[in-house]
């Protein structure tokens, strides 16, 4: 799947009318440590959210990165979220992007990214290793 000149991906259709009816279309969207950008069902971001608060204090670099980066979204009429510029850029999101579901919420990927990490991980190499490959 593409992203568009102004920075619109289209949510696959499975998936944008079950968000649709379920939750408004309403997301949130936020840079994940593993070089990727979540995309959150606003239900389950607000759960994950409440969840960061219990996290000891060694942990709030990561709660800073998630709750630091969390943007609104919402799927329009045309099934498109707008992905802010900057998580973007961060996440290397130019053109084709993968969309994947990973339990509660889903993962955008740059594909070239990804199968470079799914490369690497079918190789052997350890999770810690990966996440510093990918983040750039």
């Amino acid at each position: 799947m593409k992203v568009d000149e102004k920075g619109r991906l289209t949510v696959p259709s499975k998936f944008a009318t079950v968000l649709a009816a379920t939750v408004g279309g309403q997301l949130v969207v936020a840079k994940s440590p593993d070089g990727c950008l979540s995309l959150y069902p606003l239900p389950v971001w607000e759960q994950f959210e409440a969840e960061m608060r219990g996290w000891p204090l060694e942990m709030d670099g990561w709660r800073r990165l998630y709750v630091g980066s969390a943007s609104d979204v919402e799927i329009d009429g045309a099934s498109r979220v707008l992905i802010p510029p900057e998580l973007r850029r961060w996440a290397g999101l130019e053109r084709e992007v993968k969309f994947m579901g990973v339990g509660a919420y889903f993962e955008l990927w740059d594909s070239t990214r990804y199968d470079e990490r799914e490369a690497r991980m079918l190789a052997g190499e350890r999770p810690e290793t990966l996440q510093k490959a990918v983040i750039r």
